[in-house]
Order: structure tokens, then C-alpha cells, then sequence
């Protein structure tokens, strides 16, 4: 392990003690001093009035970390309006939470239980509150359970998948104002990882709001009448837009998180202010957050690392990459921030996406051809291009799971990875493609030249870099490769259709799993998974739409992952993970080329608590979410 991932190891260690140490029983809480003049003038409760009976208490210093102080304005770039969900990610409040070691600890409940895998009990903590000072109780749950999980109107295509076991749902029980239990006849070991999720299962939303908006108790006519003031259809899209949670886009929605967006859309800034009724506190007895605000400007992608070397930016992540590094550390040298380096925590940092699904027949035959898939790979030298594009910062590796997962093998990442140039030929000549023209380029079986195309969503130069070289490599195998980049939308929707035969994005969201968290991202599951996505909607929708897997390997996949879904125990989870990783690498499902790059991240001098050594990644982490930026806190008053 590197000295950096080994400081990033201890770090987290302390983070996971701290999250679960504490008692709010003997604190003296401390108001907040931009909330003091609301106070005085009667308009909020006192602090201790605010937070729940037993708020979750942060020990900042059992971690390693500084108690803050309140205050100040962050300031962030983000590509557009719908990128606002980042606020959701970053505020990171969940039922249960993912501590930095991958367990599972309560956050917004102060407890649960799990009986046999399958009785899952959670415990709300007394006096908890909306951001709106209304009570967080049973009610929520309920309401999201009765009126919207189970109404067909509002939930058109079901229960999620993370609430189904075997086609049942499960049996939801109000127990009393705090408590509510689930329960299913078999194991759901899907249920507490996706309440933890990035984007997570929503099973409580505020009930007294979204009330409001729901025939069942409004009358229908006023309703259609609200609307139509809205241009919306018809009650179920006015329920639907005022209940957005993840992008949050309604300023008057209540919320659990650490900040409350104050903006209503359209609008190029949008400014989050604090919740005064968050249920966490650091050990001295200040309710977080410690900042006051977040204000998040809109930019085009493309111009954001050029305003964030102008210091347009406290904290900053998202749309750089390590191409932008040289540039925003010569321009560290003039402003006050830090530019550090994370690690990128995906399977692979850009992986290629064979489409097994493609509409052209004699290519759906060859990519379906583990010899071709094989030799794509092999064709590749990731030592040059780990060299060429990162410096030698990266690991060349299959898109697999990395060396911090405990499910981590040297074998998965090893896989069909090594640069062989002659075994890549003989398994191509082997596979139907042993004729060539004059120009040396490889004859498909019905007399074509062998040319490609692969895609891209055309968002970074590191991507365009890479697959020059790859280009490059695969002319040395007769393979000639074209480049076309359209825009994202676009581009998934091409791959989706079977219209694009090569696509490239990232390779697995998650890299760093433990046995506990679903497999399912390696196992045809949705049409989003774009080198199979006609088998993914084919399981997505119970086989409904898409077309159900014909390759072996394939099937035995979603057979594993069933395995998987089944196990009452550790070994049994974590053996079905280990069929599902052996399979995925040996088939070469995705073509990973490199992963353990490195992410810039700018970080303002006067912003405290950053970690300057992590791992950023989506799920789980939320990149920002699981190192608690509502401990992050500036030296001096914010803007």
C-alpha cells in the first residue's frame, strides 16, 4: 500500500471511531452566531430546542481533526442546473451512512437492528426535525410507503428493485411515533447498503408538505387548478416536481441535510443556506454545519478548471481532471488555494465499452467473441499510456475492483492486461478475422474492412488522449479506429439503441466494495449499462422489454448475483462475489486500460478539515459526502 493510501487508512480509522463516539448528554450547546438575531427575535428556538434528543455527535478530535468554528461562504462551479444534486451528495445525510471503512453506523436514525438478514427495525431519534422545525417521525415513512412507493400514479413502474425479494414486497409496520420495521421472507442485503447509497433509496419524505399535493388529501379540483398555474398536466407531475429530492430544485421542500437550497430554478447561482434543525454536533457542542452557505455558480464544463485557477472556487472537484493539474498548480502559485491529488476511485479511470448488443449482426457475432474481446485488450499498451497520459501516477489494470477493496485480487486486475501484440493477432486470426487488404487492415467474415468507430461523450481530452494511442495500437493488429465524440445525451442514447459499436466512460462506479454491497453493477442489470444494455432492460423490467442474455457467461452472472441476493451468511456473499469478479475479468466484459489515477482537488488555504490524501469516488463516498463537509470550516469570516 502507498504511504498515501496508508495515511488515507489511519485517517479513516479515527473518522469511523469519532462517527460513533460521543454523547450529547453532558454538552453545552453553543448557538450558531448567524442564526442568533432569529433567535432573539423568537422566529427560531434556542439550539438546544433545535436538535434532537440525541443529536449524533461528531469527535472531531478523536479523528485526527480540528473543532471549527462557524461561518463563511463556499463557493463552487458546477456544469448546470441539474448538477445542484451535488448538494445532496456532498451533504451526505442518509438514514445509514457508509463511515470511511465501509461500515454501515446510524446517521438520521439514531439506531436499527437486522434479524436474520431479512427484519430490519429503525429506530428515529426523539425531537428530530425537518428543516422546516416540523417532527421527523413514523408519518414520513409511512406516507412514502403508502401514498407514493404503492400508488400506481406516482410510481408508474413499481416498488425499486431494492425493496422486491424474490417478486414480494415487503411488509412495512408502524410500531410507534419512532419506530417502523420491514420485513421480508428471505434476506434483502440490498435494503441498508442502498439507504446509504449515493443516491439513495427514499423511504421517508416529509409527509405534512408533500400532503399538500396529493388527491388523497386535497380536493381534485384544486389541485388541477394548482397545476395548471404551473403548466403541469395533471396532479401526479405537480406531486412529482414539488417532491424532487435528489436534484433539489424546490427551495420550500423540507430537508434533513446540512444546507437548504434557497433558489428556485432557472438560475445561474444558486445559494444554500444552513438548516437550522441538522441533527449533528461536534464535540464542544456546536450544531453543524459549521458553514454558514454554499453559493453554486453555473459555467460551461469546459471553462470551469480556467475559473477555478482564477479563484473562482473554495472547494473544487468536479470537472477537473488530472489534465488540468499542471495548470491549476502554476496557478496555486498566485492565488490561495491548494491543489491536492485523490485517487480516483472507479474500476477503471477510462475503460472501453465493447456493445454486446449492437445492431450490426457480424459485429454483435465477433464482440460476443471472448477471443475478440480478448485480443482488444491485449492489443493495448496501458504502460505507455499510464506513462504518456498520467505520469506512471496510475495502475494499469483490468476494470476491476481495486487494491483498497478487501474482495481485491491480483489475478482480477491482472487479467488479459498484459501488452501482447502476437497472442492478440493469433486470437484474432482464431476468432474469423485471419484476411486482410493491401493496406494490411483485417476482412470481416462478409468481406468488410475491419474499421470501427468508438464514441465518446467528448468531455475531456484525457479520454481523447488516450485513444489516440489505443488507435495506434490497434492498427498494429489490422484494426482500424475511429474517433467521434457527441455530446452525452447522445452518446447513451446511440450506445442504448445498438447504434454504437465501441463506446468510452468509466469503468465501475464502485471500485472499492466490500462483500456486503450488491455485485449487480458487474452483472447485466440495467439498459444504463451500456456495453450490454439490451440485457440489462431485459432484468431491469423482469423481461418485459430488452433481450435476455445469450451469451453463457452472461447468464451465469445474473445466476451468481441471485446467489448473491440469497446468502444468509459473510462467506456465502462474499463467495458469489469472488464467481462474479473471476467471470467479469476473464470474459473482459470491459476493456479497463488504467485506475488509481489521480483527481485534483482545489481546496481554498482558509478551508479547514479537507483530507489532503482520499479517495474520490461516487458510490459509496459521494465524493465529498463521506468525509463530512459539514465539519469543514474557514479560519476567518467567509464572503
Amino acid at each position: 500500500m502507498s504511504a498515501r493510501l496508508h495515511r488515507f487508512g489511519r485517517w479513516c480509522a479515527a473518522l469511523a471511531l469519532a462517527a460513533l463516539a460521543g454523547s450529547a448528554a453532558a454538552l453545552d450547546y453553543i448557538e450558531t452566531p448567524s442564526l442568533q438575531a432569529q433567535v432573539d427575535a423568537g422566529a427560531l428556538p434556542p439550539v438546544a430546542m433545535r436538535l434532537p434528543a440525541t443529536p449524533r455527535v461528531i469527535d472531531l478530535p478523536a479523528m485526527g481533526r480540528e473543532l471549527g468554528r462557524h461561518g463563511g461562504t463556499v463557493r463552487t462551479l458546477l456544469g448546470g442546473q441539474k448538477d445542484i444534486r451535488m448538494m445532496t451528495l456532498y451533504g451526505y445525510a442518509r438514514l445509514v451512512a457508509f463511515d470511511p471503512d465501509l461500515n454501515l453506523v446510524p446517521d438520521l436514525l439514531e439506531s436499527f437492528t437486522v434479524d436474520e438478514g431479512r427484519v430490519f427495525t429503525l429506530h428515529l431519534r426523539a425531537g428530530h426535525r425537518w428543516s422546516d422545525g416540523q417532527p421527523f417521525t413514523a408519518e414520513d415513512f409511512r406516507y412514502a410507503w403508502e401514498d407514493v412507493l404503492n400508488n400506481p400514479e406516482l410510481s408508474a413502474v413499481g416498488l425499486p428493485n431494492e425493496l422486491v425479494v424474490n417478486g414480494h414486497p415487503p411488509r412495512f409496520e408502524v410500531l410507534d411515533p419512532l419506530t417502523v420495521r420491514y420485513s421480508w421472507d428471505a434476506p434483502n442485503p440490498d435494503f441498508l447498503p442502498a439507504l446509504a447509497a449515493a443516491q439513495p433509496l427514499q423511504i421517508a419524505i416529509p409527509a405534512h408538505y408533500l400532503g399538500q399535493f396529493h388527491r388523497r388529501y386535497r380536493d381534485v379540483d384544486e389541485l388541477k387548478e394548482l397545476a395548471r398555474s404551473l403548466r403541469l398536466r395533471n396532479w401526479v407531475s405537480l406531486h412529482d416536481r414539488m417532491s424532487r429530492w435528489y436534484r433539489p430544485e424546490n427551495p420550500d421542500l423540507p430537508t434533513l441535510g446540512p444546507w437548504i437550497n434557497t433558489t428556485a430554478p432557472p438560475a445561474e447561482r444558486f445559494v444554500f443556506v444552513r438548516n437550522p434543525y441538522y441533527h449533528r454536533v461536534d464535540s464542544a457542542g456546536r450544531q453543524l454545519p459549521y458553514i454558514d452557505s454554499f453559493v453554486l455558480d453555473m459555467s460551461t464544463t469546459s471553462l470551469i478548471p480556467v475559473k477555478a485557477g482564477a479563484n473562482a472556487a473554495d472547494l473544487q472537484a468536479r470537472y477537473l481532471r488530472f489534465e488540468d493539474y499542471p495548470f491549476l498548480k502554476e496557478a496555486e502559485q498566485r492565488h490561495p488555494f491548494d491543489v491536492r491529488l485523490w485517487e480516483r476511485g472507479q474500476g477503471s479511470t477510462i475503460a472501453i465499452l465493447p456493445n454486446l448488443n449492437v445492431q450490426d449482426d457480424v459485429w454483435r457475432a465477433l464482440l460476443q467473441d471472448v477471443r475478440v474481446r480478448r485480443a482488444l485488450s491485449l492489443g493495448i499498451n496501458r504502460h505507455e499510456i499510464n506513462q504518456a497520459v498520467y505520469f506512471g501516477l496510475a495502475r494499469e489494470s483490468a476494470d476491476t475492483v481495486l487494491p483498497e477493496s478487501p474482495l481485491f485480487r491480483p489475478a482480477y486486475a491482472s487479467a488479459w492486461t498484459h501488452h501482447d501484440p502476437a497472442q492478440a493477432n493469433a486470437l484474432l486470426d482464431a476468432a474469423g478475422l485471419d484476411r486482410r487488404d493491401v493496406d494490411g487492415i483485417r476482412l470481416l467474415p462478409d468481406g468488410r474492412r475491419a474499421e470501427m468507430t468508438i464514441e465518446t461523450a467528448g468531455e475531456s481530452t484525457e479520454e481523447t488522449d488516450v485513444l489516440e494511442l489505443v488507435v495506434d495500437h490497434w492498427h498494429a493488429l489490422g484494426l482500424k479506429l475511429f474517433v467521434r465524440a457527441a455530446s452525452r445525451d447522445v452518446f447513451r442514447s446511440r450506445m442504448i439503441g445498438g447504434q454504437t459499436l465501441l463506446g468510452v466512460w468509466s469503468g465501475l462506479d464502485n471500485g472499492i466494495p466490500t462483500r456486503d454491497m450488491s455485485p449487480e453493477e458487474l452483472v447485466p442489470t440495467t439498459e444504463q449499462q451500456l456495453h450490454w444494455p439490451q440485457w440489462g432492460m431485459y432484468y431491469e423490467n423482469g423481461g418485459r422489454k430488452g433481450v435476455a442474455p445469450t451469451l453463457p457467461a452472461a447468464q451465469e452472472l445474473v445466476d451468481r448475483l441471485r446467489d448473491w441476493c440469497a446468502a444468509t451468511t459473510p462467506e456465502q456473499r462474499e463467495a458469489a462475489w469472488h464467481a462474479i469478479l473471476q467471470i467479469y475479468s476473464d470474459q473482459v466484459f470491459t476493456i479497463g486500460i488504467v485506475n488509481g489515477s489521480p483527481q485534483p482537488v482545489l481546496v481554498s488555504r482558509r478551508l479547514h478539515n479537507v483530507p489532503r490524501e482520499a479517495v474520490y469516488n461516487f458510490n459509496p463516498g459521494a465524493f465529498f459526502g463521506v468525509y463530512m463537509p459539514d465539519t469543514f470550516w474557514f479560519t476567518e469570516e467567509g464572503r
